[in-house]
């Protein structure tokens, strides 16, 4: 067993450490077991943490007991545990300031596919809702993107199953431990997304339903998708709070467009009205804002390779070059982690390389080569 992992895990669970203290305490102290083996002295010197937070990792080094078995359990039931500097812990999430420092996931899918969509809305879903659910997943299945969704009642059930029933691989993002299925008239449906996608999680094993962590479990859904699309939802709720994310997250939003005498239709109209979602009519619309076209879906071994183009460039535009080389879209946030150029810095290297037309800006300030 690594023991590193179960000082992750431990970190994890500490009572008002979360994924921004967590990264600063790495970041200082170079590991997880590090942390715990650093002077209480020492920890309270470090900004941001203080007496308080430096007595809370000394008094609570007994959670590592907690935190091994846990970490067996994982491993007894193919359950990854993922720290935000393993290779496999999400890249869309990675230059997310709040998003958590440790995930646990269980499923057969990469949590950084090429493309995802999430979808989100009522508990109280009509089946109009829902059936526009089924035709949004049906239209966009071609480009076969993963559907990330919340596992609840309503919206978030009707794409996970129409996900699966199109052959979609989905993602369901819990407010629970990954053994706590919520609702559990869910857990049917969640053993068979963990066939064709999975379930991923903040919280360890054990963990119940508490009313505080489902906003928190909206980040994750806002920040794992390149597009929320959000389908019926009423004038305040969690469907809202997600779209205020994902804006925040710089992800583009839509919303179905609903009857004006409708309650589940006020939060999709508020956000069209607020310009905080464009409207969602036909899917030729939604293929012309995200660029999703079907040249960009050619077969792998179709796609024909782009031409080296290098003379002329300077060398932090060669870098960004080569890291786009290997994806076919990358975040500005990405491109800023991945080349180590400050952001205020990186916009304009960007604009000089469309200029050149070595490169494209897409919507959601995403780049690709030209």
């Amino acid at each position: 067993m690594e023991s590193n992992k179960i000082y992750e895990v431990a970190l994890g669970m500490l009572p008002g450490i979360g994924g921004g203290l967590t990264k600063l305490l790495v970041s200082y102290c170079g590991s997880a077991e590090r942390i715990f083996n650093t002077p209480k002295g020492k920890l309270k010197k470090i900004p941001g943490i203080g007496e308080k937070l430096a007595e809370t990792v000394i008094a609570n080094k007994n959670i590592l007991i907690e935190a091994e078995k846990i970490v067996e359990k994982a491993i007894k039931e193919n359950t990854q545990i993922l720290f935000y500097i393993d290779k496999n812990y999400p890249e869309r999430l990675k230059n997310i300031n709040d998003a958590p420092a440790i995930l646990y996931f269980k499923g057969n899918t990469t949590l950084s596919p090429d493309k995802t969509v999430g979808i989100v809305g009522t508990r109280n879903a009509t089946e109009y809702g829902k059936n526009t659910v089924d035709k949004i997943i049906e239209a966009i299945k071609i480009y076969n993107p993963v559907i990330i969704s919340g596992l609840a009642y309503g919206i978030d059930i009707a794409a996970h199953q129409s996900a699966l029933s199109h052959g979609l691989e989905t993602i369901g993002c819990m407010a629970t431990g990954i053994d706590k299925i919520y609702p559990s008239t869910h857990t049917t449906i969640a053993k068979k997304m963990e066939t064709c996608g999975g379930l991923l999680t903040e919280y360890p094993y054990g963990k119940k339903a508490n009313p505080d962590q489902f906003p928190a479990r909206n980040r994750i859904i806002a920040g794992m998708c390149d597009v929320l699309i959000v389908v019926e939802a009423a004038a305040k709720g969690g469907a809202l709070i997600t779209a205020e994310m994902a804006n925040d997250y710089n992800r583009e939003v839509f919303a179905i467009p609903g009857n004006i005498d409708q309650k589940y239709s006020e939060g999709c109209n508020k956000l069209i009205l607020n310009h905080q979602a464009h409207i969602f009519t036909d899917i030729q619309a939604f293929e012309r804002i995200m660029n999703w076209t079907s040249d960009n879906h050619m077969p792998a071994n179709e796609i024909k390779p782009k031409a080296l183009v290098l003379d002329g460039l300077e060398n932090e535009e060669i870098n960004i070059y080569q890291l786009l080389s290997n994806q076919e879209t990358l975040l500005i946030d990405e491109l800023s982690w991945k080349s180590n150029i400050p952001i205020s810095k990186l916009a304009s290297v960007l604009l000089n390389m469309e200029f050149k037309g070595v490169l494209k800006s897409l919507p959601g300030k995403r780049y690709k080569l030209a």
